[in-house]
């Protein structure tokens, strides 16, 4: 299919893991694809195998936390590929997992600035060149711990809850510039991070897999593969009436 056909896409966090399942996805569905992450070697490994399996993609070494290195990029993704009409925001991190009363500012301040600021920062250099092409798509990453608690992770449910408020906000702002503003939900997902996280647990990677599948209504953890085919959905125009929504890719957990 050619479903991003034309289309030049910006995907934060690019370079591994999820990122780079996306950014080889829409590649290989016409978009002309800019990895953008922190990790050089990775990012240079994800451009290059998109451009060995003939799609086209160029690497930005970029901290989305960074505003000025955020304009600075931006601008140069859309001097080299001429537009710029997809934005993912991708990139994240977790940070510490401590209840609110342990949580000191710098713990804070981690996951705030790149699951918050750079998501803003993202978006507001990337807009210009999305009115300038007369619309675009933005996909935020936003977590089912936007949506409900848990015993975890405080300052991630902090920064995903902020992020849906934002996909809201904008969508609401910039609809009558065409530029749609969507976000995905994801439940428990088998990244290498997840992976490497889970295999640590007492029972091993099986062990955390039963675990956390029991949590969800269709009894299994997801793939990176069905996020990342969900995102695909709302940047491409098969969601051209779509907007301010949250998806959840979560196998049912936010249901119950």
């Amino acid at each position: 299919m050619n479903r991003l056909g034309g289309k030049v896409a910006v995907i934060t966090g690019g370079a591994a893991g999820m990122g780079r399942i996306q950014s080889e996805l829409y590649a290989s569905e016409g978009a002309q694809v800019a990895v953008v992450d922190v990790n050089e070697q990775e990012g240079r490994a994800t451009a290059d195998a998109i451009r060995a399996s003939g799609g086209v993609a160029n690497y930005w070494k970029l901290d989305v936390s960074d505003e000025s290195e955020v304009e600075i990029v931006v601008s140069d993704i859309a001097k080299r590929f001429g537009a710029i009409n997809v934005l993912v925001n991708n990139a994240g991190v977790t940070g510490a997992d401590k209840p609110t009363h342990e949580i000191d500012e710098r713990d804070l301040d981690l996951v705030l600035s790149v699951d918050v600021k750079g998501v803003f920062f993202m978006t507001k250099h990337c807009i210009p060149y999305f009115k300038q092409a007369g619309g675009g798509a933005i996909v935020n990453f936003a977590s089912i711990y936007g949506l409900v608690g848990s015993q975890e992770l405080t300052p991630y449910h902090a920064a995903k809850g902020a992020v849906v408020a934002l996909t809201k906000q904008d969508a609401v702002t910039y609809g009558p510039s065409n530029i749609r503003v969507n976000a995905v939900a994801p439940g428990t997902i088998l990244t290498p991070l997840v992976k490497e996280l889970g295999s640590r647990g007492p029972d091993g990677l099986d062990g955390y897999t039963k675990l956390m599948g029991a949590k969800h209504p269709l009894g299994r953890v997801g793939t990176p593969e069905e996020v990342a085919a969900a995102t695909l959905f709302l940047a491409s125009e098969e969601a051209s009436f779509i907007t301010g929504a949250v998806l959840p890719v979560d196998g049912g957990y936010t249901a119950q």
